[in-house]
C-alpha cells in the first residue's frame, strides 16, 4: 500500500496542473473538435499514462530508460510529433480561414473525437518525460516492502484519473467560451499561441537530454 498518500497527491496535482504538451494538445483539439475534441484528447493522454503506469510496474520502462538507442528514438519521435502538431496549428492560424472559404461551409475540418483521442495517447506515449517521470515518481510512495506490481499501479492509476479529470475541465472551459474563441482572430490567435507552444515543447524535448 502506499507510505504516503497525501504526499503522493499533493505532488501529483501540482505536476498535473502545471501546463505542458498536453494541456497544450488538449486546448488546441477542443477549439478544432468542440468540447468532444478535447475530452477525447484528455481521455487519450490518460490512457498513454495508464501504459506508462503499466510499463512501470511490470519493470519495462526502466529497461526503455537503460537502453539508450531506444531511449533515443523515443525522444526524438516524440519531439517530433510535438513539432508536427505545433506546426498544423500555426499553418491554421495563418491559413485557416482562407482554407475554410476555398472549402465551403459545409466542408470546413473539424477534429473527430477519435483522432483527438489517438492525438492524445500518441502525444504521451511518445513523451520521454513519461518514461523518466513514472519510475522516479511511484517508488517514492510506495513502502520498501510493498513495492509490487499492484501497489506501484495503483498510484499509476491514480495519476492517470487526476490527469484525465483536469484536462476534462480545461475541454470544458475551452469549449464553454465557444463563441468568443471562435471569432475568427480570437481563434487564429489562440491557434497561433498553442502551436508556437507545442513546437517549442518538441525542440526542448529534442534538445534536453534526461
Amino acid at each position: 500500500m502506499p507510505s504516503d498518500l497525501a504526499g503522493f497527491l499533493v505532488l501529483s496535482i501540482i505536476v498535473i496542473v502545471t501546463p505542458g504538451p498536453d494541456t497544450a494538445l488538449t486546448i488546441r483539439n477542443t477549439l478544432l473538435g468542440g468540447r468532444a475534441g478535447g475530452v477525447a484528447t484528455a481521455a487519450g493522454v490518460a490512457l498513454g499514462q495508464a501504459t506508462w503506469s503499466v510499463a512501470t510496474s511490470a519493470g519495462v520502462v526502466a529497461l526503455l530508460v537503460a537502453a539508450e538507442p531506444a531511449f533515443v528514438a523515443l525522444r526524438l519521435g516524440g519531439a517530433a510529433y510535438l513539432v508536427f502538431l505545433g506546426t498544423q496549428a500555426l499553418w491554421a492560424a495563418v491559413h485557416g480561414d482562407r482554407a475554410n472559404e476555398t472549402a465551403g461551409p459545409l466542408h470546413k475540418v473539424r477534429l473527430r473525437p477519435p483522432t483527438a483521442l489517438r492525438q492524445g495517447v500518441t502525444s504521451n506515449l511518445t513523451n520521454p518525460k513519461m518514461a523518466v517521470f513514472f519510475p522516479s515518481l511511484l517508488p517514492q510512495f510506495v513502502s520498501a516492502s510493498g513495492t509490487s506490481f499492484l501497489a506501484l499501479l495503483a498510484l499509476g492509476l491514480a495519476f492517470s484519473l487526476m490527469t484525465l479529470s483536469w484536462l476534462t475541465v480545461y475541454a470544458f472551459v475551452v469549449a464553454r467560451a465557444g463563441d468568443l474563441l471562435r471569432r475568427s482572430g480570437v481563434r487564429r490567435l489562440v491557434e497561433g499561441v498553442t502551436g508556437a507552444v507545442l513546437v517549442a515543447f518538441g525542440v526542448r524535448v529534442a534538445t534536453t537530454a534526461r
